[in-house]
């Protein structure tokens, strides 16, 4: 089984949310926002997985433009879900760390 990393940008209205808000104190308001996820399912799929009420994310659901193929394609696909996890963990660090607002489960 494949297992897959992806980032998804959120329509910038997200920062309006006390949880978002909460979850990113360091945010720059200014950059742009991202949900990052991992599964089984290819991103194309899972995106729209969660636009449709399937397993869904409420941010992703409500506020999810489109994937950022850009800052996930480089390390797809991976042979486990640990390696995916962890992937997910360190990238959502990584944005993070440079300001983004980033909301990951």
């Amino acid at each position: 089984m494949k297992y897959y990393v992806y980032v998804i940008r959120l329509d910038e209205a997200v920062i309006k949310s006390r949880k978002f808000r909460y979850h990113n104190p360091d945010m720059n308001t200014n950059l742009p926002c991202y949900y990052v996820g991992q599964s089984c399912h290819p991103p194309e799929t899972r995106f729209w997985q969660h636009k449709n009420g399937y397993k869904d994310n409420r941010f992703v659901k409500e506020y999810g433009l489109g994937l950022c193929p850009r800052l996930y394609q480089k390390y797809n696909p991976m042979t486990t879900r640990k390696e995916a996890e962890t992937t997910e963990a360190w990238l959502t660090e990584k944005l993070r760390s440079s300001g983004h607002g980033v909301w990951s489960n």
